[in-house]
This record gives C-alpha cells, structure tokens and sequence, in this order.
C-alpha cells in the first residue's frame, strides 16, 4: 500500500543499514495519514526513495505494519483540528459559552434557525401554512450561523439546551411562552397548533410512522454519508461504503413507498413529505454533498423519489421555505424574514445578479 502525502500527521523515518532487507540509509519527514501508525519494525519495507514522499510496502505485510488507531482506555478531548470542517464548533459539553440574548420580533412565532435540511422543515411548514390561509402562523425567522457558535448563546441555550438548529419560542400567550425544539417535534407542535394542518386524522398514525423514520434515518445521511463524503478531510473507504450502503437501503425504502403513492402516505401532502424532502429531496436533486447522487446513482435507482422531489420542490411554499436564513448560494437568499413582503427582495436582487450576468 502507499501512503500519500496529503494530511497534517508528521513522522520520521528512519531506515537502519543492519537490516536484513537492503536498504538506503536515509532520513526524513514524510506525512501520513492521521488515523494510521508506523509499526515499530520495517521488514515489511520494499522500497524507499529519497526523491519521493511515498513509502511502498508489500501488499502481504503492509496491514500488518501498519496499526489501526487504538482507543485509549479513557478518551479526552484533544481540542485541535480534528480533520473537518466542524471541528471549530465540535465540544464534548454542553451549555452557554458566552452571554447574548436573542432578538425577538413583531409576531408571536420567533424562530431561530438556519436553512439546513433541518431548518428548512420548519420554515416550509409556515410557509405552506400561510399559503393555506392561516394568518396565524406568520414569523419572525432570525439566521443562527452556528459556524461562528451562536448557538452556544445564553438566549439560544435557554430555548434549546442541546444548542441546535432550529429551535422555536410561541409568544401566544405572552404570560406563558412556549419553547420549542426537535425540528420533528416543532412540526408537529405547529400542526396541532393550528387544528391539525398537513396532519389528517384519517391518517395520523401513518404520518407520525414516516416522521420518526426521518426523524431516525436522517442522521445517517447527514452524519454519517455526508459527513465522510464531503466533509471529512479524507475520504476513507470502509466509512463510506458502510454509509453509502444504508443511504441506498434508505432510498430503496422511500422508492418503495412512493411507487404507488403521490405522497409519503397517499395522495395528501403532510408534514411527513415536509419533514423528509429537505434531506433526501434535496439530496435526490443534486443539492446536497456535492456529486453524491450521481455517486449513488440516484437517476437510475429511484425514480420514484426523484418524481416526488422534483413535483414538491415546485411548490410555492417549499421554494419560498427553502430560502429562509439561507446566507449563501446562487439559488435564493433570505437571512431573516419577518413578512411576505421580504421575499419580493431576494426576486428583485436575483433579477438584478441575472441582468449583470
């Protein structure tokens, strides 16, 4: 095997001439990957030149030679760069880190999020809540940029003491607010809240089947594919075959339940479709990890899912939704939203970036 020269883990190797194996007596720095280690014997070792950073083994002995990592018998946290682009905001504890206090708008629903899968369940459901008519559920949508850990705020950690995205505070009865977080429990907060909207009687049960299914396999996707897919400093096999399989298995499922289903229960859009297509509607759409889909082959695979994705995805509501506390992107930004009228500015800023273009 060989060990490439692309992460941040230095060692020195040194090669002894009283070897029984010929080799060049030579020292120098090499890098190697930071989830491996150099064993303490070289017998194993073919080859090693001066002139390149890559030391080749024989295939036979190279797993041998080189030791997976080894669990300390009590782990501690090692604060650093632990290879992704997370590790900034990564901590094994909980709680406030600093004292700052959340704003509050005009309307009784204050939501504090950020427009991941996760975030954009929230904001589409009152969006489509509103597009039915329901004045009641208009909000104030405030940005958490948890890359920068506002979400370690005082304000923040009072709402939602595991400090995630999207948490939601109802001020309709001012002497008795109300917290809400769990982006699947805030779905169903609001539907009961406003008289079952997008959860039929009828058919509650197997609406509350497919959210808990989201609400289980997400993670999966999201923290386990996505992650060592796109986020991980190094792509490693064994992680990404292992979730590749189960996010496959996944869409198997969903394909098979749409196959004869114009939604996740029937021919009724629910908050089951609106807690599942931000994850694998998105993902489906191209819109999530980077090429992943086509990785996964997803155009061939599942034509079910990418049918439902696609018609929901023209809904007004969920383009709306989508964008809300988005901060990046060419598809639509919406920071905070406070009324209907603010989204007349991102369609006037988008028209403004195609004319330039």
């Amino acid at each position: 095997g060989k060990i490439a020269d692309h992460t941040r883990t230095t060692i020195t190797v040194r090669i002894d001439l009283g070897s029984r194996h010929p080799c060049v007596y030579h020292k120098r720095s090499m890098r190697v990957p930071s989830i491996i280690r150099l064993s303490h014997s070289f017998t194993a070792i073919s080859r090693f030149s001066a002139s390149s950073t890559v030391l080749q083994m024989s295939s036979a002995s190279a797993a041998s030679e080189f030791a997976a990592y080894v669990p300390p018998k009590v782990w501690v946290w090692e604060k650093g760069d632990e290879g992704n682009k997370f590790a900034s905001i990564n901590r094994p504890t909980a709680g406030a880190q600093e004292e700052k206090q959340l704003p509050i708008g005009k309307h009784a629903l204050q939501l504090h999020s950020l427009a991941t899968p996760n975030g954009q369940k929230v904001t589409i459901l009152l969006e489509e809540m509103l597009a039915a008519g329901i004045e009641a559920a208009d909000y104030d949508a405030w940005i958490v940029d948890i890359m920068k850990g506002e979400q370690f705020g005082s304000g923040f950690v009072d709402i939602n003491p595991n400090s995630k995205i999207p948490t939601l505070m109802d001020y309709s009865v001012k002497e008795n607010p109300v917290r809400v977080f769990e982006s699947g429990s805030i779905l169903l907060y609001l539907s009961e809240k406003f008289n079952g909207a997008f959860l039929p009687a009828a058919k509650r049960t197997e609406v509350m089947n497919w959210l808990f299914w989201q609400m289980g396999s997400a993670p999966y996707l999201g923290g386990g594919f996505g992650h060592f897919y796109a986020y991980a400093a190094e792509k490693q096999k064994y992680p990404i075959e292992r979730f590749a399989m189960e996010i496959k298995r996944q869409l198997d499922v969903l394909n098979n339940q749409l196959a004869d289903k114009e939604y996740m229960v029937g021919d009724e859009y629910t908050i089951a479709d609106i807690a599942i297509w931000p994850w694998y509607g998105n993902f489906v759409l191209g819109k999530l990890y980077g090429d992943a889909a086509t990785f996964l082959n997803v155009e061939e695979d599942f034509p079910h899912v990418l049918r439902w994705a696609r018609m929901i995805a023209e809904r007004p509501g969920v383009k709306r939704g989508r964008i809300v506390n988005k901060s990046w992107g060419d598809d639509g930004q919406l920071p905070n939203r406070h009324d209907a009228s603010d989204f007349d500015k991102v369609e006037v800023a988008e028209e403004a970036t195609s004319a330039k273009l």
